[in-house]
């Protein structure tokens, strides 16, 4: 199983649409971009109901945060979704917001806190919920997110089913319970082909049982899906060493070196940075 030196829960934090005429928060998913992590990803399409947004004021501040956080201003971006928690401490957009910002700055357990409350306030959002059983797997707690999974996909409205199970079977490899982990993964893809976090762990899975000609499908549709991360690339390269086709490791090792120089190739299940 490849590790990173710490787990993230996205490469690049995606931003979110406000709209301060309406109590509707949208979140964009998150890119795809080089470095991204393969591992879990928050599921960024969330849809909170009035209830959990309350005051306008809430809701202007939250945009405000939104939009400082689109154009990279951490700090305004920080003020005012603390602004939008303090008008409305049930806000789980406010609390999502810094969570976002915190995740940004390098602040884990902050942003942790701030997952969680969001779910508090709304328990039944299989969104919120999903968000922080992705914190909790990125983190080092990867058998307790699986209970916040299955509460995410026990939502009848949650519409991006998709992304809860990816995580779920990434996580349940993480947490060793792999009875469950292509039975989630394959119903991610099923749900959408091109979910980067299940193309990554179907083909960790399959490499993992000596599969290897079905791991390197998965990771060249996970190749051919996003740019590379590094992971991604020494998977590969380690698939087409069992595969015994040495030209094609070595390509992907190159890449690793080029497009990653920070990075370090460790012994198989670990890649880390200095």
């Amino acid at each position: 199983m490849l590790r990173s030196r710490q787990l993230l829960l996205a490469g690049v934090v995606a931003t979110c649409l406000v709209a301060t005429a309406c109590s509707r928060l949208t979140f964009v998913k998150a890119d795809a971009s080089r470095g991204a992590s393969d591992r879990v990803a928050p599921e960024y399409n969330l849809r909170d109901e009035p209830r959990d947004i309350g005051a306008a004021v809430a809701r202007r501040h939250a945009a405000l945060a939104e939009q400082r956080l689109r154009a990279g201003q951490l700090d305004d971006a920080e003020k005012e979704a603390k602004a939008a928690v303090k008008a409305d401490p049930r806000s789980a957009a406010g609390h999502t917001l810094l969570a976002l910002v915190h995740q940004q700055r390098g602040r884990s357990e902050a942003a942790g806190s701030h997952y969680a409350k969001a779910a508090e306030v709304a328990p039944e959002s299989g969104a919120m919920l999903n968000n922080y059983g992705a914190w909790l797997c990125a983190n080092g707690r990867a058998p307790e997110s699986l209970a916040w999974f299955d509460r995410a996909l026990a939502d009848p409205r949650y519409r991006s089913r998709a992304s809860a199970m990816a995580n779920a079977g990434s996580c349940a490899a993480t947490a060793g319970q792999f009875d469950r982990v292509e039975r989630d993964l394959r119903g991610a893809l099923a749900l959408d082909p091109g979910n980067l976090v299940a193309l990554a762990a179907m083909a960790e899975q399959q490499f993992r049982v000596g599969r290897y000609l079905e791991a390197r499908a998965f990771s060249e549709r996970r190749l051919a899906a996003a740019p590379a991360s590094a992971e991604s690339l020494l998977l590969a390269s380690r698939i087409e060493d069992k595969l015994g086709d040495k030209a094609a490791a070595a390509r992907y090792v190159q890449r690793l070196e080029m497009e990653f120089p920070q990075a370090r190739t460790l012994p198989f299940g670990e890649t880390s940075t200095p």
